[in-house]
């Protein structure tokens, strides 16, 4: 066998040609999305209204297993991809584990995370079909900077409804999207309808993903010539995303690697479901069997607490109902750090695998998460997001249990973007200004009380 780099490039030929659908692998489909007005399975004509018609296509499709990325989507691609497989050597030599521990790198762009692989697709369907422009909505800002850096390719009008108490914590995350020519606008807003009910309900609130959701829908759907897009939870969008597990495993089997154990960060599912697509798929069909772990805060447990049930994916309920595990589309979390993961559900695919026992969750609380972005930032070079942490802190678990039972197993985790613009977080941590807020039993009762009554 070769020798193992530290770092595993692909050439451009081996970039993948079509994203990888797991729906068709899947014994069990997600349940369809229903119709918020008659609690029906959502047809293709009535989700065009809200979303581009390709991609729509893509969000029904539970059949096709490959679909072929378009030739330029791939161009765009190749600006930041493939993106490179590191071997943490460092970080094993300083945990003294014989776990051998990989990570794929998606911080390798200017929106610093591993979200444009499906801001550029739904950019370029939206340009396809002749939209004037998209909404959507952002947390920690990651996928607010990849769609406003997609529309400024494809010369698209751009308005981000970002979570009010990132747009406070993270002025500069705003400021990169301003610079690509989007609009952003802190949520829940005075600008709709929904935004105002909100205020007028949560006084002070600090917004939630689900509320941004509700202000970007219907901005969208008020305005002609725009869409809505959304950045995770979408079955397209873990479509999109296949391209990271995808590029892993063939960097893997270049060197005949197995992982042992593959590790994501969750909160609505984007990254987690395409860094794991592929090696699902072979678990599905019998060919392997991977120890796949998703982490989460646990001040937003969806899965390890969550009620696996058909909701609202949004606070204002104007957006259809996905069955999904889920805290309660009324949940708004505490100002937790990792912007990114504070959704209340659950992409179905995920939700379906793990109700299915195909997976395994973990919640993580917050200062713990920062302990192990520290040690990772100082041996490895790389300041990781509070997102990305969460999966750097189970896979020092993983590794650490290795060097208990003396087992050299192979552990993989998702490296999904970079910690630039969260230094108002590692303030907070390294001032010992951080809590680890973990909501109690009798609060999310109230939330569940509330969940829709779907037969």
């Amino acid at each position: 066998m070769a020798e193992i780099p530290y770092k595993i490039y692909l050439e451009e030929s081996e970039m993948p040609k079509a994203w990888y659908n797991v729906r068709a692998d899947m014994k069990t489909k997600p349940a369809p999305l229903l119709n918020p007005g008659n609690g029906q399975p959502l047809k293709a004509e009535e989700m065009g209204g809200i979303f581009c018609e390709e991609l729509v296509k893509q969000e029904l499709d539970n059949d096709d297993a490959w679909i072929e990325i378009p030739e330029e989507i791939r161009d765009f691609y190749k600006m930041y991809r493939p993106s490179p497989l590191v071997r943490a050597y460092c970080l094993e030599k300083k945990l003294d584990t014989p776990a051998k521990i990989y990570y794929k790198f998606e911080g390798n762009n200017t929106s610093g995370s591993h979200k444009l692989n499906s801001a550029i697709a739904q950019a370029y369907y939206a340009k396809k079909q002749g939209l004037k422009g998209v909404t959507t909505e952002t947390g920690a800002g990651q996928w607010g900077t990849a769609l406003a850096m997609a529309c400024s390719y494809f010369e698209l009008d751009c308005k981000v409804f970002m979570v009010k108490v990132s747009y406070e914590q993270k002025p500069f995350r705003r400021e990169v999207m301003r610079t690509y020519g989007a609009s952003v606008t802190p949520s829940p807003s005075d600008t709709t309808k929904i935004g105002r009910k909100i205020l007028a309900e949560h006084p002070g609130t600090g917004g939630s993903l689900g509320c941004a959701i509700s202000e970007a829908v219907e901005t969208a759907v008020s305005n002609p010539g725009y869409r809505y897009v959304l950045g995770s939870v979408l079955n397209q969008v873990l479509l999109h995303q296949s391209v990271i597990g995808l590029e892993t495993k063939i960097a893997l089997d270049k060197y005949n690697i197995k992982p042992d154990m593959i590790i994501g960060c969750a909160g609505g599912g984007s990254n987690l479901g395409g860094l794991i697509s592929p090696f699902m798929g072979e678990k599905l069909r019998g060919e392997s069997n991977p120890r796949i772990i998703a982490v989460e805060p646990a001040s937003c447990p969806s899965f390890t607490r969550g009620k696996f049930a058909y909701d609202f994916c949004d606070t204002g309920r104007v957006c259809p109902l996905a069955k999904m595990y889920t805290l309660g589309s009324d949940f708004i979390p505490a100002p937790n750090h990792a912007g990114g993961l504070r959704y209340h559900g659950m992409s179905s695919i995920l939700s379906q695998l793990y109700h299915d026992g195909y997976m395994e969750a973990v919640s993580v609380p917050q200062t713990r998460v920062f302990d192990a972005a520290e040690q990772f930032a100082r041996v490895e070079g790389i300041l990781p997001a509070p997102e990305s942490s969460h999966a750097i802190r189970v896979a020092i678990d993983e590794a650490l249990k290795c060097k208990e039972t003396g087992e050299a197993k192979t552990i993989v985790f998702g490296l999904t973007g970079t910690g630039y613009f969260d230094m108002v977080a590692y303030e907070r941590y390294h001032e010992g200004k951080m809590d680890d807020y973990i909501p109690t039993d009798a609060e999310l009762e109230k939330y569940f009380a509330k969940l829709p009554k779907v037969e």
